[in-house]
């Protein structure tokens, strides 16, 4: 099914209805599609889709300064000489 983003601020009762029934929605602005709109899966079944490890979590175990310290020392100016 497809929708706009009118649609979706008008009858959001009647595309949330048609969700429950597992019809999925792309919701379109302009003619382009913006989103798309599925049925919410039961925890159990979502957390049995996602890895165990997220590789990106714990980057930055390696560094000793605190994160403010850093923050700082990005944010002064450089000087190019």
């Amino acid at each position: 099914m497809e929708a706009t983003t009118k649609d979706m601020r008008l009858h959001s009762r009647e595309l949330l209805a048609a969700v429950d029934r597992g019809e999925e929605i792309e919701i379109t602005y302009r003619g382009q599609l913006r989103a798309r709109l599925v049925p919410y899966r039961a925890r159990s079944e979502a957390t049995q889709a996602r890895p165990a490890h997220n590789p990106l979590f714990g980057l930055w175990r390696d560094q000793t300064d605190p994160v403010d310290e850093h923050i700082r020392r990005i944010r002064q100016p450089r000087n190019f000489k």
